[in-house]
């Protein structure tokens, strides 16, 4: 046994009695030597509601469609029709499908109905729930958070300064 690590004797241990370091300890970090990745000064650490990718939404909007679509060839194929009749059927109900859409507004699926990987749309459903919100409690679209704070300390100073 070297500088008391392991075992005085192997024997009996069910062990070689070699000792290994143990590489899944995470040796805590020292905030003194480590460069802190997140800003510093106040300003920078405002929220940033996260924007959704239009292009991204654009493109899952026709896809949904065309999976409809692809569905409804995939059963008139099925049933034998000729393709002529198909690809008519098929511009049809695309066509309907984006005047309904159209129609909708393009209204975002509520936040519960959407899977974890839809980021996008989560996206777009928080700011849309962010703005009725917004518009609920009367609060001006140029409110900038902790303002109500700033004028507090600015009617101190002018008290302290008219004195």
């Amino acid at each position: 046994m070297s500088s008391n690590v392991g075992l005085v004797t192997p024997r009996g241990s069910g062990t070689s009695g070699y000792v290994q370091r143990n590489l899944s300890h995470l040796k805590p970090r020292d905030p003194a030597t480590t460069s802190r990745p997140s800003p510093q000064d106040l300003d920078t650490l405002h929220h940033r509601q996260r924007q959704p990718d239009q292009e991204i939404l654009e493109h899952d909007r026709k896809r949904a469609i065309e999976v409809k679509v692809f569905e409804l060839r995939d059963r008139l194929e099925e049933e034998g029709i000729d393709e002529d009749s198909i690809d008519d059927q098929c511009d049809a109900l695309r066509t309907q499908l984006e005047a309904e859409q159209l129609r909708a507004g393009g209204g975002a699926p509520r936040t519960r109905d959407l899977k974890p990987h839809q980021v996008h749309e989560m996206a777009r459903a928080k700011i849309e729930e962010s703005e009725r919100l917004r518009s609920a409690l009367g609060i001006s679209r140029d409110y900038e958070e902790g303002s109500h704070w700033k004028r507090q300390e600015e009617r101190k100073v002018e008290r302290r300064g008219g004195d």
